[in-house]
């Protein structure tokens, strides 16, 4: 049994040493390629001081180079700290020295961003890929370093209680926070994951989520796990290749993001998809709106569809049955095996069914705490309801059904209270989507003299769509009681989103901040 995330490598390259496990661009690589390199890798860090518990930062694009590298991390003992690869320099100063990272490992194509804190690091190891030998005072050789290592398996010493990752948070709210899991932890999850969607050898995973994304991460520790074969994109900069790569190499497992599913429906409009070759599908990061279902379910005709929740203080919380996908439209399911939610008011007491209450997590899956920061560890991980345990105070707001489903409410600090009456921003949203001519929305609240807060609708529509504010106004009123109808709509081109994809009310009140001044 696996007490390591990288035993999960060594059990599958063991039994399938020849099946492809992972495909990125031209490179298609086995089992053993990808174990050969993480062990080379593996001895290449240890040789440059990397020991237990050392933080790695892997500064790369998607790619298999990064995928491989993340179990050559684990293998060295280290803790793989993953950064997206369009960080900018400030956020990535931060982030290195926030974990204390002893080793970057970069491609060279980004030393336009880790140039400059290199310098501000002088203790700072890098190692960066590059064809070139020519590099930067101060900078290694990635490919040199690893050539001539072993390609076997260092001695492992780490036990399953330490740590394996540090997971930035987007940082939207602030700086970033490192969220620590234990393999303990990721094991736990990975196992609960795969247990509910049933992956196989024989599956092709699909992800263009960046692998510093827990959910994008996981696409590849499940791949591993199960032993089956990653088709990794970089991005879906280029959607009609995307598509094409999807159809060329018969993927059987499609993982996304409302954002992508809008993009691929908008796609669909204009030059019609068709994805029969998957089996299953799986939606988190953000609700997925019931109006999209139909039109997926047009592109996937063989498909499964998992809406699942989630946080990156747990990688996983909860995921609906997909025969209940179509019938209970706004759910997101029940806990993940193992695992328990709680609904709980602000005195810590079980709220009544059909009430809402705030989510709590238990369970092996929760984090370690967040790394440097006790205070805000503390707001989070909370006492249980049991004797010398903690829970997950997730700060997002739920209600639950009589068969135990869970729906979404609205985070907690993003409850609009307008007119002495508390509005959901989701419930505003789900109303918006329902116009065939919407591409995304945002609703959130902004100051008002007389109604304390006013619903303003940031709504961006399809290509080529008309859509006009009245219209929306009259669909809410159709759909909403008085007080959700939003008093403001303002029409973008384009809604901003976090560098993980994530629609982010932050970014969009920053970037309207004049828009609205005007309005309110």
């Amino acid at each position: 049994m696996p007490r390591l995330l990288q035993d999960t490598l060594l059990a599958t390259v063991a039994r399938y040493p020849n099946q492809t496990a992972l495909i990125a661009g031209d490179v298609r690589m086995s089992y053993c390629e990808v174990t050969h390199y993480a062990c080379r890798l593996a001895h290449a860090l240890r040789a440059h001081g990397v020991g237990r518990g050392d933080r790695v930062a892997i500064f790369m694009n998607n790619s298999w180079q990064c995928a491989a590298s993340i179990y050559g991390v684990l293998l060295a003992g280290g803790v793989f700290v993953a950064v997206n690869a369009q960080t900018k320099t400030d956020k990535l100063a931060f982030i290195l020295r926030d974990s204390g990272t002893r080793v970057l490992l970069s491609e060279q194509h980004l030393e336009r961003v880790f140039g400059s804190v290199a310098e501000q690091m002088p203790t700072l190891r890098i190692l960066c890929s590059s064809e070139s030998k020519i590099l930067p005072l101060g900078v290694e050789n990635l490919d040199d370093a690893v050539a001539n290592m072993p390609s076997t398996p260092p001695p492992q010493q780490s036990i399953t209680l330490d740590l394996a990752a540090l997971i930035y948070t987007s940082g939207t709210t602030g700086e970033p926070k490192g969220v620590m899991h234990s393999h303990q932890s990721l094991l736990f999850v990975l196992n609960s994951i795969n247990e509910y969607l049933g992956f196989t050898q024989d599956d092709r995973l699909f992800s263009a989520l960046p692998l510093n994304f827990g959910y994008g991460l996981f696409q590849w520790f499940s791949t591993v796990c199960a032993g089956a074969t990653l088709v990794l994109e970089r991005s879906f900069a280029y959607p009609g290749q995307v598509f094409k790569r999807m159809q060329d190499e018969a993927v059987t497992c499609f993982a996304s993001v409302p954002t992508v599913f809008a993009m691929m429906l908008a796609h669909d409009a204009q030059q019609p998809l068709h994805f029969p070759s998957v089996r299953l599908l799986t939606n988190a990061a953000a609700a997925l709106p019931a109006e999209f279902i139909p039109g997926i379910r047009r592109l996937f005709p063989q498909a499964s569809l998992y809406k699942m929740y989630g946080q990156t203080e747990c990688i996983r919380c909860a995921y609906l049955n997909p025969a209940l996908a179509e019938i209970k439209l706004e759910s997101v399911g029940c806990a993940i095996p193992g695992t328990e939610l709680l609904l709980l008011d602000e005195a810590g007491r079980v709220v009544l069914q059909g009430k809402v209450g705030n989510l709590h997590v238990r369970g092996p899956h929760l984090m370690r705490g967040y790394w440097n920061q006790p205070e805000k560890t503390a707001e989070v991980l909370v006492p249980g309801l049991l004797p010398g345990e903690f829970m997950l105070k997730s700060g997002d707001l739920f209600r639950q059904d009589p068969d135990g489903d869970f729906y979404f409410v609205a985070r907690s600090d993003e409850i609009i209270k307008s007119r002495g009456e508390k509005v959901s921003p989701a419930e505003v949203e789900n109303a918006i989507y329902s116009l065939p001519a919407v591409l995304e929305v945002v609703v959130a609240g902004v100051p008002d003299a007389l109604l304390g807060e006013a619903v303003c609708a940031f709504v961006a529509a399809r290509a080529g769509q008309n859509l006009s504010v009245q219209e929306i106004k009259r669909i809410c009123s159709e759909r909403l009681e008085n007080h959700m109808v939003p008093k403001h709509v303002l029409l973008l081109s384009e809604l901003p989103r976090t560098i993980n994809g994530k629609l982010s009310r932050k970014l969009i009140m920053e970037q309207c901040a004049t828009l609205l001044a005007e309005l309110i």
